[in-house]
């Protein structure tokens, strides 16, 4: 993946959001490529965090595994995703595990690199700051809304977290039932009682075991209800 592409797809809370083209030069230059099959686990729970992933190309799953032995997916990464960065940044273990979802590619950088990268560029340091204190705040006010909402309202939220919003096209999740189960923290026997609701009231389609929004502004209002 070239530098224009790769700073492209960076989102707002990125570590690496802003980087110029000359910054992502020099960050694939102290980064190792990897390549990898689908089912490889990229990042292992528990593990010491030494090295962070950029995703260059194909998609992955995040995810952990609780005390009990269930998986809970935390999130689908795609092409520009920076993968472990909180457990490189504070030397702690990897709290979730990724796995490719498909064949792909990476850069893995290690903290001496990152470390010897921020050392050279302060403005990097600086942003970094900013960043982390950002995702501070957005995860404390997460935490406070979700207690205030029912299951349903929950399962809303999620939906609308992942639906594309492409005007005039049917939103469509890529996510079999149980998949959207362990991404929600909910059994597939309470989320098929939810969609199915939600489809007889024309709120959903399912489509070979895949969820196909048909109104939008109903799920939003769903989603902000109180439970």
């Amino acid at each position: 993946m070239d530098h224009a592409k790769l700073a492209a797809l960076q989102v707002p809370d990125s570590i690496f959001s802003g980087l110029s083209l000359a910054d992502w030069a020099e960050i694939a230059g102290r980064a190792v490529h990897l390549s990898f099959v689908r089912g490889k686990e990229l990042l292992a729970q528990g593990e010491a965090g030494d090295s962070l992933l950029i995703l260059t190309e194909g998609s992955a799953r995040v995810s952990i595994l609780t005390a009990g032995g269930r998986e809970i997916v935390l999130a689908y990464a795609e092409p520009g995703a920076v993968l472990g960065e909180i457990a490189l940044l504070d030397g702690g273990e990897r709290t979730a595990s990724v796995t490719a979802t498909s064949a792909g590619s990476a850069l893995q950088l290690g903290r001496n690199a990152l470390q010897d990268f921020a050392a050279s560029h302060p403005e990097f340091a600086w942003s970094l700051m900013r960043q982390l204190a950002r995702r501070l705040r957005t995860a404390d006010h997460t935490i406070e809304s979700d207690r205030a909402y029912a299951s349903g309202p929950r399962l809303a939220r999620y939906l609308r977290r992942l639906i594309h919003k492409d005007a005039g096209i049917p939103h469509r999740v890529e996510l079999s039932q149980t998949e959207l189960g362990n991404f929600a923290g909910m059994s597939r026997e309470h989320i098929n009682r939810q969609l199915r609701s939600w489809e007889e009231s024309g709120v959903i389609a399912l489509e070979q075991g895949r969820v196909r929004v048909l109104d939008a502004a109903i799920l939003e209002e769903i989603s902000e209800l109180e439970g």
